[in-house]
């Protein structure tokens, strides 16, 4: 029986970000919610449960790098200057999601999405001639940080499901 080639990883057929977007802490994020000034872009796709951040827009990093004129546009209108994009987590490695002291990586993990899709909006941006008002960001800690976080974060989230986010507690350690 022949083996199978491995299969390409989603992103392969799209250049490789030339920026890294700067991070963006939760506590920084949650006034800013409801503001106008800020768009928090939740890329997962299969994993796209257990609730998001109210007014996140879902827009799955697999189809984001052919939507990213759309969304600058969109922004560009709005009045829009903060764009954050989010997956599951943004922490590399993750030995407990529930540890406030997970270090951030440039790329994090999940494939990165959230920072690849920054890094890609980051691109466009300097592709129009860097004059734009609009900052690319990355949610640093994504959303299982903000769940980690609990409280009012917790309360900020539309479709908040406990059930699934238990079961990323490790040692027994509740989010």
């Amino acid at each position: 029986m022949a083996q199978e080639a491995p299969t390409a990883p989603w992103h392969a057929s799209f250049p490789a970000p030339q920026h890294t977007a700067p991070l963006l802490t939760r506590d920084a994020a949650l006034p800013a919610l409801g503001s106008g000034q800020l768009l928090l872009v939740d890329v997962r796709r299969t994993d796209y449960e257990g609730g998001t951040i109210k007014g996140s827009l879902n827009l799955p990093a697999h189809s984001f790098y052919l939507n990213r004129a759309a969304l600058y546009d969109l922004c560009t209108r709005a009045g829009i200057k903060d764009v954050a994009f989010y997956c599951d987590v943004v922490t590399d490695p993750i030995p407990d999601i529930c540890s406030p002291h997970a270090k951030a990586s440039p790329l994090g993990s999940s494939n990165g999405r959230g920072p690849r899709c920054s890094g890609w909006f980051a691109d466009f941006i300097s592709e129009k001639g860097g004059e734009s008002s609009i900052r690319a960001l990355t949610l640093d800690g994504g959303i299982k940080g903000w769940v980690n976080a609990g409280g009012k974060f917790v309360e900020s989230m539309e479709g908040f499901e406990p059930e699934y986010w238990k079961q990323f507690a490790q040692d027994g350690a509740t989010c």
